[in-house]
C-alpha cells in the first residue's frame, strides 16, 4: 500500500458528491433547500434535458455577501450552524456545508447573488469541476440568489452512464419540487422543463389556498377523498390530510410525511401508519397521506443520513404513539354522513342554503324539500294511501306542513336486490349497501369492544414453552412484562438467553407461540410498541364476525334493513368491511340525472 496522504480538494469534493449528488434531482433538492433556508418567498426553476444540460434556480431570499461567495463554494462552510448546540437543535433544511462544493466538483457552476435591497448590483462566482478554482466578477442581480448548473457529470462520464432516460430523471426531479412545495405553502414555485411550464404554484396563506396546492400536487381526487386531521399530544402536533381507505393505491407513491418541514422516509413512521390502517385497508393496497409532524428540534436528530432523508427521534415510542393514535382515531370516526342538500331553485321557489329548506314566494310559507319528506308516517291530516300518492311529486304538490325530522345519512330502505344489496333513499339520492360486508364490520367492532371491556383471558400451558433468545431480548421482555401481561401472555426469564412462556391468550390456542413472542420482541426493539398479538386476535375476531354475519340470499324485512342502516351510522369504520372492501356507495340525483341524460 502507498503511504497515507491528504486527498486533493477536487477528489474530496467528488467523493462527497457521490453521496450528495446522485442525479439531477439531488442538485435541485440541495439548492432549493438553500433557497428556503434563505427566506425565499418565490423560487423559479428552469430545467433543460431533465437537468443534465441545465439547472437554473433563482430565489428572492437574503442573498450572499460578495466576500462570502468563494467560501460558499468550499467544503464544510455554512451559515446555519456554528457549534455543537446548534447541531443538536437544527432548524434549517441544509446545514452540512458541502452541497455547493460537491455540485461544483461535477459540473460547471455559476453562483450569482445580491444581498442588498433596491439595487441591481451583484456578484458571480464561477467554478468548474476541473480545478475547483473560483472566479469572481460583477453581475447585475436583484436581491436573492441564482444557482446555474450546466453539464452535470461532464468530468465523470462513468457517473453519467448510470442516469436513466430523460423522462425518468425529470420525474425524479419533479417529485423533489412537489415535496418541497408541500413543505412550504408560503412559498411560490414555478417549474419549467425545456421551456414549458410544468407547475406554477402561488404562495398559499389561507386554508382554501393550501387545499388547492395539495390538490395541484396530489391530484383533485385525493382532496375529494381525504380527511383533514389535527392532533396535539404533549409538545407534538400532527396535522395534514389523510386519504380515506377507499382511496388506496397499488403503490406507496402518494405518501408525504414531514418533520418540522423536512420530508423524511422513516420505518417508525411507516409502521405507525400501517398499524392505523390495518383494519380498513384492502390487502396489498397502500394509503395516501400528506402529514406534518411538529416537535421540538432538540427531540429529533436530522444528522443521520448524507441526503437527510432519515431522522432519529429521541423518544421514538411517543412519536409512534402520537402518529398511530391520531390516525387510528380519525379513521375510526369515518362513518356514513349526509352530504349537503343540493341547492336548486325551481320556478316559484327559493332555497335557504343554511337550512336546506325550500321556501315559496312571499306569503306562501315554508315547506320541506322533497328529500327530507318522512316515509314512515303520513303527513298531518293525510292517510297512508294519500301519502304514497304524493311520492315523487314536486314539493309544490305538498300541502302547508311542519318540517319533518332530518333523514339519516343512509336514509331509509326501499328494497333488497338479489339477496345481496340493500337499496335505500336518503336526502341526496340513492344508497346501495352490501349487507354482508356491512354486517360483518358491525359484528367485528362489537366483538372488539367486548374484548376491550373485559381483560384478555389467558390460558395456562400444561407444559411451559421455552424460547431461546438473545440477552437483549431477555432485557426487553423484563422491561415490557406489563405489555405481555395485558395481552394475556405470561413470560418469565429462564436464563441469560432463555424465556419461558407459561400462559397464552385463550383465543390463540394452536398458534406458534415462539414465533409470536419473537415478533413482539422485535417490534418492541425497533418501534417501542407492538400490535402483533392484537393483530392475531383481530384476525380471529374477524373470522368469527364473518361467520356470524348475514349471508347472501338471506331475505331481510324492511325494518331489518333499516336497523342495519342505523347500526352502520353508529359503528366505527363502517365504510369498509374487515377486509377493506367498501360497504356502501351513494349516487346523488345529479349523478342519476346525468346517467339518464335528464335536463339536456
Amino acid at each position: 500500500m502507498s503511504r497515507i496522504q491528504r486527498l486533493s480538494p477536487r477528489l474530496a469534493n467528488q467523493i462527497a458528491a457521490g453521496e450528495v449528488v446522485e442525479r439531477p434531482a439531488s442538485v435541485v433538492k440541495e439548492v432549493l433547500e438553500n433557497s428556503l433556508d434563505a427566506g425565499a418567498t418565490r423560487v423559479d426553476i428552469d430545467i433543460e434535458a431533465a437537468g443534465c444540460k441545465l439547472i437554473r434556480i433563482r430565489d428572492n431570499g437574503f442573498g450572499i455577501d460578495p466576500e462570502d461567495l468563494p467560501l460558499a463554494l468550499s467544503r464544510h462552510a455554512t451559515s446555519k450552524i456554528a457549534s455543537l448546540d446548534d447541531l443538536e437543535r437544527v432548524g434549517s433544511l441544509g446545514f452540512r456545508g458541502e452541497a455547493l462544493a460537491s455540485i461544483g466538483s461535477v459540473s460547471r457552476l455559476t453562483l450569482t447573488s445580491n444581498h442588498r435591497d433596491g439595487t441591481s448590483e451583484g456578484c458571480s462566482a464561477l467554478c468548474e469541476g476541473r480545478d475547483m478554482d473560483v472566479q469572481l466578477r460583477p453581475a447585475p442581480h436583484p436581491r436573492g440568489t441564482t444557482v446555474e448548473v450546466r453539464d452535470l457529470f461532464f468530468n465523470t462520464p462513468a457517473r453519467r452512464k448510470f442516469l436513466r432516460t430523460e423522462k425518468t430523471e425529470f420525474n425524479h426531479l419533479e417529485e423533489v419540487v412537489k415535496r418541497l412545495a408541500l413543505s412550504r405553502f408560503d412559498v411560490g414555485f414555478t417549474l419549467r422543463h425545456n421551456g414549458k411550464v410544468i407547475h406554477s404554484l402561488a404562495g398559499a396563506a389561507s386554508d382554501a389556498e393550501r387545499q388547492r396546492r395539495v390538490a395541484a400536487v396530489c391530484g383533485p381526487a385525493f382532496m375529494e377523498q381525504a380527511l383533514f386531521i389535527e392532533v396535539e399530544r404533549g409538545d407534538m402536533r400532527l396535522w395534514g390530510w389523510l386519504g380515506l381507505p377507499t382511496f388506496s393505491r397499488s403503490q406507496a407513491d402518494l405518501q408525504y410525511f414531514f418533520v418540522n418541514g423536512r420530508v423524511i422516509r422513516d420505518k417508525l413512521v411507516a409502521h405507525a401508519v400501517k398499524q392505523a390502517y390495518r383494519d380498513v385497508l384492502y390487502h396489498g393496497r397502500h394509503p395516501a397521506f400528506v402529514l406534518f409532524l411538529e416537535l421540538d428540534p432538540a427531540q429529533v436528530d436530522v444528522n443521520v443520513h448524507p441526503g437527510k432523508h432519515e431522522v432519529r427521534f429521541r423518544d421514538s415510542r411517543a412519536v409512534h404513539q402520537c402518529i398511530f393514535s391520531g390516525l387510528h382515531r380519525a379513521l375510526a370516526d369515518v362513518r356514513p354522513a349526509a352530504a349537503p342538500p343540493p341547492v336548486a331553485t325551481p320556478e316559484g321557489l327559493a332555497v335557504d342554503t343554511a337550512t336546506g329548506e325550500i321556501a315559496r314566494q312571499p306569503g306562501l310559507g315554508w315547506g320541506p324539500p322533497a328529500a327530507y319528506r318522512p316515509t314512515s308516517a303520513p303527513l298531518p291530516g293525510q292517510s297512508g294511501e294519500q301519502l304514497r300518492s304524493y311520492a315523487g311529486l314536486h314539493p309544490r304538490a305538498l300541502p302547508e306542513v311542519e318540517t319533518p325530522e332530518e333523514v339519516p345519512p343512509l336514509g331509509y330502505a326501499l328494497a333488497q336486490l338479489k339477496g345481496i344489496y340493500i337499496l335505500a333513499e336518503n336526502a341526496e339520492g340513492l344508497v346501495l349497501v352490501d349487507m354482508h360486508a356491512a354486517h360483518e364490520r358491525i359484528t367485528y367492532e362489537r366483538l372488539k369492544a367486548a374484548r376491550a371491556l373485559d381483560a384478555i383471558p389467558g390460558q395456562p400451558l400444561l407444559v411451559p414453552e421455552a424460547i431461546a433468545v438473545s440477552e437483549r431480548e431477555v432485557a426487553l421482555a423484563q422491561d415490557h412484562a406489563e405489555v405481555f401481561a395485558r395481552l394475556g401472555l405470561l413470560v418469565e426469564v429462564a436464563g441469560e438467553e432463555s424465556l419461558l412462556v407459561r400462559q397464552i391468550p385463550v383465543t390463540l390456542r394452536g398458534s406458534d407461540v415462539a414465533a409470536l413472542v419473537r415478533d413482539v420482541l422485535s417490534d418492541l426493539a425497533e418501534y417501542g410498541s407492538s400490535d402483533r398479538i392484537e393483530a392475531h386476535m383481530d384476525d380471529i375476531l374477524s373470522t368469527m364476525a364473518c361467520h356470524g354475519s348475514v349471508r347472501a340470499n338471506r331475505r331481510l324485512s324492511v325494518p331489518e334493513m333499516n336497523a342495519l342502516l342505523r347500526d352502520m351510522e353508529e359503528t366505527e369504520r363502517s365504510g369498509q368491511c374487515n377486509h377493506g372492501r367498501p360497504t356502501w356507495t351513494r349516487m346523488s340525483l345529479e349523478e342519476l340525472d346525468k346517467l339518464f341524460l335528464r335536463g339536456r
